[in-house]
């Protein structure tokens, strides 16, 4: 009785790649194997050489990358003009003689350079108690209810961007005229050792300050206006 013809053995597709990798000269001397394999094309039906399947790969690869370059110069370019934009809002508040004139700066400089069509400057009564006359708008002396509207919007961060309802907007930006539906806006609290107040940058677009932004710009902006506060308090 014969026997029974064993199993044709086929070799592991990983294996096989395996192999091939730590043999890379393996195809050298046999260029001609190279132009007899047929791989699928990526995009059609059918099959294409070897070769011409890498020219497909490496341009796609190269088409990847001219676009992750392109949109690391973007990045680049939006982050120097923003750099601009701060740095001349820094130059014209420091230049600022008193704090209506700081306020009214700030308030200038964030319509005509970052589109923020509103904004307010809170500030506590002891910070306006020596000065002859009333805080000029957009800079309000706090008193509770405006306090607590801003404690609110706050949800006790330091900084935070959030819707901001038609009532609130009319409490805390009473020079601005309202909209007509809820806005957005970003609020940052104002310290330096001490509580000083608050910054409202608002906006009528409901998604200008979405409360997934991040809010370091604010806060760094906050930080600066607080210390000219104390700079140009009428005690020094």
């Amino acid at each position: 009785m014969s026997q029974a013809p064993e199993p044709r053995k086929t070799l592991d597709p990983d294996q096989v790649a395996f192999w091939l990798a730590r043999h890379p000269d393996f195809f050298i001397g046999r260029e001609g194997l190279l132009q007899q394999l047929k791989v699928p094309h990526p995009n059609i039906d059918g099959a294409v050489s070897l070769l011409e399947r890498l020219v497909i790969d490496l341009r796609e690869r190269a088409e990847t990358a001219e676009g992750r370059l392109e949109q690391l110069l973007d990045a680049a370019r939006h982050n120097e003009a923003q750099y601009r934009r701060l740095r001349e809002t820094l130059l014209a508040l420091v230049e600022a003689e008193d704090r209506d004139a700081l306020a009214q700066a700030l308030a200038t400089q964030m319509s005509e350079r970052f589109d923020t069509p509103a904004m307010a400057l809170w500030c506590p009564e002891a910070l306006s108690d020596a000065e002859p006359t009333l805080p000029q708008p957009p800079r309000y002396v706090l008193n509770q209810h405006a306090g607590a509207r801003l404690a609110a919007l706050l949800d006790g961060r330091t900084s935070r961007c959030a819707k901001l309802g038609v009532s609130d907007w009319k409490c805390l930006l009473p020079h601005v005229t309202p909209p007509k539906k809820a806005g957005s806006c970003a609020v940052t609290r104002l310290s330096a050792g001490e509580p000083l107040g608050y910054l409202l940058l608002a906006s009528p677009d409901p998604e200008q300050y979405r409360a997934s932004m991040d809010t370091l710009f604010t806060e760094y902006l906050g930080d600066i206006v607080a210390r000219l506060l104390i700079r140009l308090s009428p005690h020094d």
